[in-house]
């Protein structure tokens, strides 16, 4: 494999091939992350990638498109198939850039949003300061219940009726619980707003009917293809009919130029995964994995935001270990088991030094662990954070999880 690779650019070869036995040596908690199927990672690296495409199907501004034309219609196609949607764009090339392109079609620059704070679970694009979205567009933050750590529902709502914006968000970045999307339509509704979701995490669980899909009923949801969808890294955005035109143009011209129509070709292989039996088999184990996971480290006497999890990931206070969620993740690392540091709600900490780490089951569940597996995880992690002083423990505890992984190696 990459033959031509390691013959043209040894260096890069040999990092890649590096880069392969890190995934495939370690334990991989990082809950945004999974691993593509074999079919997805060909149609990356395939043809489609040489051709600009700029425009939509049937109307482009270069020639010789008849082709991707296809390629992109088929992904349209299975995306709204998985999603019951009534308009789909398969363009936007990342999460990020779906969530400029949904703001620029529904709000002028200016107008007044809503979103989930980034410390208690919202993501940079839903709103935060430092972001684009909070320097373009007024947004005012809702929090989760400093006791339950859970949205309050009817504090959403009487927060949205007096604050009146023209949009809100829901659907999260570090929200270890189900939504209730049908109560934010019915927000959305009374107030007169936009109602708009973000089901980058759990797009995949919401696909396979796991969890509540905002897909039919909401006005714009926004999707990344990876995380839980287990497709390329790259993202969609999903609409009513009626949004469909402003939606287009705010990706094209709006925002992008020309589309990578090789990664929206392993975007429709991936939808068709997705749509096949044994996907919601997969969701279904992803969740399991979760529960488990979660309730073996609460067994070890850590606390967990939300004292567990309802889809793929998890939130773990890891100030009982006397650190702090940076010194968790490089712990972690060490003994080569990954994921990141993370603010949990009220945090007392900084969002670079954080009370917290998200751990998640995707990359783990796709790798063929079950339930037995995550209590032998649980233990990993304890024993690591457990080690955090301790260089040799930790070196042992990575040749433990490198031995654990050989039984359970994804791409060959």
């Amino acid at each position: 494999m990459f033959a031509n690779l390691k013959n043209f650019d040894s260096v890069i070869h040999d990092l890649i091939l590096a880069e392969k036995e890190r995934q495939m040596s370690g334990l991989e908690l990082i809950p945004s992350e999974n691993l593509v199927s074999p079919a997805v990672m060909e149609a990356l690296a395939s043809y489609p990638v040489n051709k600009y495409a700029e425009g939509y199907p049937g109307h482009r501004y270069y020639g010789g498109n008849e082709v991707i034309d296809q390629i992109e219609q088929l992904a349209i196609d299975r995306a709204k198939e998985l999603f019951g949607a009534e308009h789909v764009n398969v363009q936007p090339n990342s999460g990020s850039p779906a969530n400029m392109a949904m703001y620029q079609a529904l709000l002028k620059v200016g107008d007044k949003a809503m979103g989930l704070k980034l410390t208690e679970g919202g993501h940079l694009t839903h709103g935060h300061k430092v972001n684009f979205s909070g320097k373009l567009y007024n947004f005012v933050q809702y929090g989760v219940e400093k006791e339950t750590e859970l949205l309050d529902y009817d504090k959403i709502r009487k927060q949205v009726l007096e604050e009146k914006p023209k949009l809100l968000l829901s659907g999260y970045t570090a929200y270890p619980r189900s939504i209730d999307f049908k109560e934010f339509r019915n927000i959305c509704d009374e107030a007169g707003c936009f109602c708009v979701a973000d089901i980058s995490h759990i797009g995949g669980l919401c696909a396979s009917g796991l969890h509540e899909n905002p897909v039919p009923y909401f006005d714009v949801v926004t999707t990344t293809t990876h995380k839980t969808l287990r497709g390329p890294r790259s993202a969609i955005i999903m609409c009513k009919e009626e949004f469909a035109n402003k939606i287009d143009k705010a990706v094209f011209p709006g925002l992008q130029g020309g589309p990578h129509e090789h990664i929206i070709a392993a975007k429709a292989v991936a939808f068709k995964e997705a749509l096949e039996s044994d996907f919601k088999k997969y969701s279904e184990q992803v969740v399991k994995n979760a529960k488990v996971l979660a309730s073996e480290l609460m067994n070890f006497g850590y606390r967990l935001v939300t004292n567990g999890t309802d889809n793929h990931l998890i939130l773990v206070d890891v100030r009982k270990s006397g650190i702090s969620g940076s010194e968790a993740e490089s712990v972690l690392e060490k003994a080569g088991i990954y994921c990141n540091k993370n603010t949990i709600p009220y945090e007392t900490g900084s969002p670079w030094d954080p009370s917290g780490i998200r751990i998640g089951t995707p990359v783990l569940t796709t790798r063929g662990m079950k339930e037995n597996e995550m209590k032998i995880v649980a233990s990993f992690i304890n024993s690591a954070l457990n080690s955090k002083n301790d260089e040799t423990k930790l070196s042992k505890i990575k040749n433990d999880v490198k031995e654990f992984c050989k039984d359970y190696i994804f791409y060959k």
